[in-house]
């Protein structure tokens, strides 16, 4: 991995490995070098875990922007069997923040839905960094519209700082359409999976996240603004951004032990970064498990209980005059 890549609590851990991989080069080896060898794995494998067991919420931040973190495009390559990609609104164009198309899960065939990053300087440009337009999610809406119709299941990947930011998107109703797939997605006949692998960040992130089982990937956060937002409101200075990362409450644990979701996704030791194919296999386990269970409930119970889910987010305790009420 490039060291610009390197997070700065990762380098110890590169550092080690790269001691050990002169080593491993070695040729014939005394007994005391394999001693030395064997060591040294141990050893890395205890820092990775000792390191990331240990994160503060800004660091878990960290983690879900890396760059070489898997994306969209990677899971569509390394958990689906096929891809069919749909585009368009039918209105004003074609968002690349959102990727819209037919998929196979183990032969299931489903409704792929999932905002896309991108890599590279262009790549990026052209997906506003995962950030969509009113357009991108008017494209989603009307593809799981389409799955509702012909009773496939969908599958939303979620992972954008947020909705575009821009005067344009303003303009053009951004906050209005995120309503109505908020409206529509909680109405929809149909089983829909969410999972956040990245970044969950505000109404970008919910827009295409209301659905009948909701996972966070080990290392990613699910949050109604992002840390820079949130220190820039309260503290006037995205340099509290550490702060409110705390206070957000907004790591894969906290969301589990609040209810928010349903469950964590566990990611290979020292990330998903570290090994896309394994993280993509736990999450094809984690669709495949999930997906079996929901298409097997009746479609107007999976309705109700998706109101319901949604719902309990958000109760609270309060006391009037001595008396509790909820």
């Amino acid at each position: 991995m490039s060291v610009i890549n390197q997070l700065p609590f990762e380098r110890p851990i590169y550092e080690l490995e790269e001691q050990l991989k002169k080593i491993e080069q070695e040729p014939n080896p005394t007994p005391n070098t394999k001693d030395a060898i064997r060591n040294m794995r141990l050893e890395i494998t205890r820092m990775k875990r000792e390191i990331f067991e240990n994160l503060d919420a800004w660091d878990t931040v960290k983690v879900a922007r890396h760059a070489e973190r898997p994306q969209t495009l990677d899971y569509l390559e390394l958990v689906f069997d096929e891809f069919v990609e749909l585009h368009g609104d039918r209105a004003i164009g074609d968002d690349r923040a959102i990727l819209t198309g037919f998929a196979k899960l183990d032969g299931q065939k489903v409704m792929f839905v999932g905002q896309q990053k991108g890599r590279t300087l262009k790549e990026r440009t052209e997906c506003f960094y995962g950030c969509a337009h009113p357009e991108g999610y008017r494209k989603a809406l009307s593809k799981m519209k389409m799955a509702e119709k012909f009773g496939i299941p969908i599958i939303c990947l979620i992972d954008t700082p947020g909705a575009y930011p821009g005067i344009k998107a303003e303009e053009q109703g951004i906050s209005y359409n995120i309503a109505i797939n908020l409206r529509e997605m909680s109405l929809l006949k149909t089983p829909i999976i969410c999972v956040v692998i990245g970044e969950g960040g505000s109404g970008g992130a919910i827009g295409i996240g209301i659905g009948d089982h909701i996972s966070v990937l080990q290392y990613a956060y699910y949050s109604v603004i992002t840390p820079e937002g949130c220190a820039g409101i309260l503290w006037k200075d995205v340099k509290f951004a550490n702060e409110a990362a705390n206070a957000l409450k907004f790591t894969s644990q906290n969301l589990l032990n609040l209810g928010i979701i349903d469950e964590v996704i566990p990611e290979p030791l020292g990330g998903a970064h570290r090994d896309h194919r394994q993280m993509a296999a736990a999450l094809k386990a984690s669709l495949s498990a999930n997906l079996k269970q929901l298409t097997n409930t009746p479609l107007d119970q999976l309705v109700d209980e998706r109101y319901e889910k949604f719902r309990k987010i958000g109760m609270f305790h309060e006391s009037v005059e001595g008396v509790e009420a909820e």
